[in-house]
């Protein structure tokens, strides 16, 4: 079995992917690979609205410059979707809402094919405004006809400077938690 993390962070290694690695750490255990993909840098466009997905039904968005495709074949070939953002002025980065926005109208041009995968939310944060940036990745899962694992919290973490979220201990066992949610979901809906 195979869990994905899209970190839509624009700081790379910052305290988003500390609370990844630290959800990671958990399903490594459960002998789950995993893989993360830092947005950090990168270019990303958002959906042209041209509809070309529902016209080709080739699994892939018409817009090719960027790295949507590939994130949307490495979705596909996972078990597991973890998607992962700072909070932006109360929700997701505008890189990791493109890509929902276009991977979600390739999945639905194409018969729902993230149906039945397993999703889960990470959020980082300052202060406030998190809980909207998990809805946004939730709406996507759920739309998506995923399932989604809880923890005993919401999925986020404390912090703003690099590396802040590490002192954060609640948000680490929220995470350490959800790991384990993850692994067992997984566990049971891939056997």
């Amino acid at each position: 079995m195979k869990v994905l993390a899209i970190n839509g962070s624009a700081r790379k290694d910052g305290n988003t992917a500390i609370l990844i690695n630290t959800l990671f750490e958990e399903l490594t255990k459960h002998g789950i690979q995993t893989e993360m993909v830092q947005l950090s840098g990168l270019r990303i466009r958002g959906c042209t609205a041209c509809y070309g997905c529902f016209k080709n039904k080739d699994r892939q968005c018409t817009v090719k410059d960027d790295i949507v495709n590939e994130l949307i074949e490495k979705m596909l070939a996972a078990d597991g979707i973890v998607l992962a953002s700072p909070t932006y002025f109360a929700d997701v980065t505008a890189e990791l809402k493109a890509v929902i926005d276009r991977a979600g109208l390739v999945a639905r041009a194409n018969d729902d094919m993230f149906r039945r995968k397993v999703g889960a939310a990470v959020v980082a944060v300052r202060r406030a405004g998190a809980i909207h940036v998990f809805d946004t990745i939730n709406h996507f899962f759920l739309i998506s006809q995923m399932i989604v694992p809880g923890s005993f919290y919401w999925n986020l973490g404390i912090g703003r400077e690099k590396g802040e979220v590490a002192a954060d201990e609640e948000g680490l066992k929220t995470m350490t938690l959800l790991g384990e949610n993850m692994a067992w979901l997984l566990e049971k809906t891939r056997s």
